[in-house]
């Protein structure tokens, strides 16, 4: 593609639009404030393009659906918002055990329960890696902008495919629903699941060949049939009680994200070079940080911004590069302090770490981050 395409487009419907551009072909949802434009989106986009909509009965049979299409080889994805993200953790560890491909992304809203519907939160960061229950693997990304929703949609399916694991698209109610003009990229990298054609793999269908970490079974869509289980499985795809088996196939499903930190994980620096004040943001809320950080240079103070793009896993390294030269890090989040935790984690206790965040409903405006800051 070499025609420049601008067009204006909310977050939500940057996301499908993404996704589309990603290779899915197929959406399973249910509608709820603040989400609810992606499943619109998708209904209205996905038949252009040969693609399925279908609305479920609730957020359960929604990430049963998308498993089920992913496991026929198609690209999946669900949409929701707090509660709903709830109701998909039983399937989602499903889908991390079976290494089933899909995305899932989380509009949040404050809570808990269902809170304040309409109003901004991030309140879910925490419930995004330790949501489902037992030790798994997960990936998710959070978008400060229309244009990462679009990028970061393709991004989501891209790993998901690679590393055939659930990846979380971890948005908030500002960017959901945050309008602006964006320029499609016209080349983007595409990534599809890996498929192994050698008689051992299409035998033993979680096979892993030299050299990998991802079994690579072809979709039962082209015409192979094996057993997928949320339970402890050999490399047959069968139950197995095994301790040995368990310990094996559990460590592999942790170390194929873990192995992979450079190419999962990525993050953004704004004016970090000569920052003795770091503040650290992700999703929404970088916006006002951005504009508080700029306000403070402007009066000659030395601040610079550390966002998470890949927020699970956590981008430890280039945290605690930057913790080891700081005096100070304000952690800015729409919660009571979960990103607080990993932050205080990392720096260990090598400089000051201060806290802004709320829980009503309500954004952190740049005035109280810049107040902080002169604390």
């Amino acid at each position: 593609m070499s025609t420049r395409k601008r067009v204006l487009l909310q977050g939500n419907e940057a996301v499908v639009e993404g996704a589309i551009a990603a290779g899915m072909r197929l959406f399973a949802g249910y509608p709820i404030t603040p989400s609810t434009e992606i499943a619109e989106q998708s209904a209205l986009k996905l038949p252009l393009v040969d693609g399925h909509f279908i609305q479920m009965e609730d957020e359960l049979a929604s990430m049963a659906a998308v498993i089920g299409a992913s496991a026929a080889g198609v690209k999946a994805m669900t949409a929701t918002s707090g509660p709903g993200f709830s109701l998909k953790q039983e399937n989602i560890g499903y889908a991390c055990l079976a290494e089933i491909p899909c995305v899932i992304v989380n509009v949040q809203r404050s809570g808990p329960s269902t809170g304040l519907p309409t109003s901004p939160s991030q309140g879910d960061y925490m419930q995004a890696r330790w949501g489902t229950h037992g030790d798994h693997p997960i990936i998710a990304l959070s978008p400060s902008s229309v244009l990462e929703c679009y990028t970061l949609a393709v991004r989501a399916f891209n790993l998901s495919e690679k590393y055939r694991t659930p990846v979380i698209l971890l948005m908030d109610e500002i960017i959901g629903h945050l309008r602006e003009g964006i320029e499609i990229p016209s080349e983007l990298e595409i990534v599809n699941r890996p498929v192994y054609d050698d008689e051992m793999c299409l035998k033993h269908p979680y096979h892993i060949p030299d050299g990998k970490w991802v079994p690579g079974m072809k979709p039962f869509g082209q015409g192979e049939f094996y057993n997928i289980t949320g339970l402890i499985h050999d490399e047959e795809g069968f139950p197995t009680n095994s301790n040995a088996t368990a310990q094996r196939l559990v460590r592999r499903l942790l170390d194929k994200i873990n192995s992979n930190y450079d190419d999962i994980v990525k993050s953004e620096e704004y004016l970090t070079e000569d920052a003795d004040t770091l503040v650290v943001c992700f999703g929404g809320t970088a916006r006002a940080v951005k504009e508080a950080v700029d306000a403070a240079r402007a009066k000659g103070r030395s601040v610079g911004m550390f966002r998470p793009i890949t927020v699970w896993p956590f981008p430890d390294r280039e945290l605690n590069r930057l913790a080891g030269k700081v005096k100070r890090i304000l952690m800015v989040e729409h919660n009571d302090g979960q990103m607080l935790r990993e932050v205080q984690r990392v720096s260990a206790g090598r400089c000051k770490v201060d806290f802004v965040g709320k829980i009503n409903g309500t954004v952190i405006l740049p005035d109280e981050i810049e107040d902080m800051l002169e604390v």
